[in-house]
């Protein structure tokens, strides 16, 4: 059973769409489910997410915390951006069933595979960032959900 939030998120998603020109772009999935999810930045001159939007093909799930994630960075620093969790997104959401838990997974690597574009895009290096995987496997899940 989803949270009102989630499915608030679902039927009425934030930030839906694609930024010409982006900062950053992140896609990530799920190869075996067939989730996609891709967010897109605008970041200005003080690293601070003017603008955010994302595009999922997925789940209800998938698109709530594609939804979700996007609220949750949006004008905050790239380092506070790299800060989300996929526990954050899905604290924000009320929740999420156990088998739709690698959704938040997809958004917290979308936030992190879109500051990457925008560090490769800029020449720098953002303190704490890993390059992200893009196939987010069930395994990456962890065993305490």
């Amino acid at each position: 059973m989803y949270s009102e939030k989630v499915m608030d998120h679902f039927e009425h998603p934030r930030n839906v769409g694609e930024i010409e020109g982006a900062s950053g772009v992140g896609t990530v999935g799920n190869a075996k489910c067939g989730d996609i999810m891709r967010i897109y930045f605008d970041i200005d001159d003080d690293q601070i997410i003017r603008d955010v939007k994302f595009k999922t093909f997925g789940c209800g799930a998938a698109v709530a915390t594609s939804s979700m994630a996007t609220e949750l960075v949006k004008g905050k620093s790239v380092q506070e951006a790299l800060e989300v969790t996929n526990k954050a997104v899905m604290e924000a959401l009320d929740g999420l069933p156990p088998v739709k838990v690698h959704c938040s997974l997809l958004a917290e690597e979308a936030i992190h595979a879109a500051l990457w574009d925008y560090a490769q895009k800029n020449g720098i290096k953002i303190e704490g960032l890993e390059k992200p995987k893009s196939d987010i496997g069930e395994e990456e899940v962890e065993e305490e959900y």
